[in-house]
């Protein structure tokens, strides 16, 4: 920067007063650099006050700016407490959903694996629930048919699945089948058929203290026997001679049934009274029925107990020469040889291997 001085006035002094040209020139050089001194101290003046302008109108632009930004932070805190809020609670409804379809998953789950169950497991279950059901109506019955039909099923349903993993079920229902077949029980639908032919028997059958029945079945059976042996008499017999003969015989015969000389082992059979029979005979077909219940619901002391007091009332009220008797008492005697109380084997290894089979293992 080029600094112009202005040109000193001449003053004019007097010789005398003035100064030296040495002493002159050495202050002006002083006042020159001084005033370059004040000149470059006024210049950075300037400059610092323009740079401190300068600065201040920053400060100010950035306090502005920072004041901007503070407010659009808070505006953005809020936005960003409130979404806080709605994403909370959407969270509380996604968790809620998740579990519900956790639950839903593992029940579907369980639904896809039962439905996907292999065939062998499907098969281990029919034959478990068709032996369960065998056994429940052999019991029922009373008979091994039942339990024989389904093991022999079961074994075929087996042998055409082909898998080695039920070879254990296929030994297990061979060894059951030799024990039913070697197993015994009563045969309890025969029994209940020959107590049934025993009630209806029971009105046909003759008492001790019955002559007029008696001897009406003594002439019924020689009228039969007489039926069916070939007549003897002559061909060329007379009218007069046939008339005579059958009379003298049917003479004779009411004279048989006039008088009755046998021997009667039970008073109290001769001793009852006709109108007593009806109850007496309801008696004994109450006693037969007493035996078809306690058969039926697998009492066999109960039944075997009716059937004894059946056979006595037989042996003491009614009459013993009597074939339909002699017959109803052999059925009795069979009757209480028959019932046994032997127990129906139960299939404990079939169904042993069938668990084990079930289980996997």
């Amino acid at each position: 920067m080029s600094t112009e001085t202005a040109p000193e006035p001449s003053y004019t002094t007097p010789p005398a007063a003035r100064t030296p040209p040495p002493a002159s020139h050495g202050g002006g050089a002083a006042l020159y650099a001084l005033g370059i001194i004040a000149i470059a101290a006024l210049v950075s003046s300037v400059l610092l006050w323009q740079r401190l302008a300068s600065i201040q109108e920053q400060l100010a632009r950035q306090t502005a700016d920072s004041g901007a930004q503070a407010v659009e932070a808070r505006t953005m805190a809020q936005q960003a407490q409130d979404v806080a809020r709605d994403t909370a609670a959407r969270l509380a409804v996604t968790e809620t959903r998740v579990g519900e379809v956790a639950l839903q998953r593992s029940q579907l789950e369980e639904l896809m694996q039962s439905l996907s169950r292999s065939r062998d497991e499907n098969l281990v279950v029919d034959i478990d629930a068709g032996l369960r059901l065998a056994q429940q109506q052999a019991q029922l019955t009373g008979s091994l048919q039942p339990l024989v039909a389904a093991v022999k099923s079961a074994s075929q349903r087996i042998e055409r699945a082909a898998q080695p993993r039920l070879a254990p079920v296929q030994r297990a229902l061979n060894h059951d089948l030799e024990r039913l077949d070697h197993a015994s029980v009563t045969d309890t639908a025969g029994l209940l058929v020959r107590i049934d032919d025993l009630v209806r028997q029971v009105d046909d059958l003759p008492l001790i203290g019955s002559v007029a029945q008696a001897s009406a079945m003594r002439r019924q059976a020689e009228s039969e026997s007489a039926s069916a042996e070939p007549a003897s008499v002559p061909a060329h017999e007379p009218q007069w001679k046939t008339t005579l003969r059958r009379t003298w015989e049917g003479v004779l015969d009411q004279t048989r049934g006039l008088v009755r000389v046998r021997r009667v082992d039970q008073a109290d059979a001769m001793l009852l009274a006709p109108d007593q029979a009806f109850f007496l005979r309801e008696n004994l077909k109450l006693k037969l029925l007493n035996a078809r219940m306690g058969l039926l619901a697998r009492r066999m002391d109960s039944a075997r107990a009716d059937i004894a007091a059946a056979t006595s009332a037989l042996n003491k009220y009614f009459d013993p020469a009597s074939r339909r008797t002699q017959s109803a008492a052999t059925a009795l005697q069979q009757l209480q040889e028959h019932m046994k109380t032997t127990e129906l084997p139960q299939l404990d290894d079939s169904f042993a291997a069938l668990a084990t089979a079930a289980a996997g293992r």
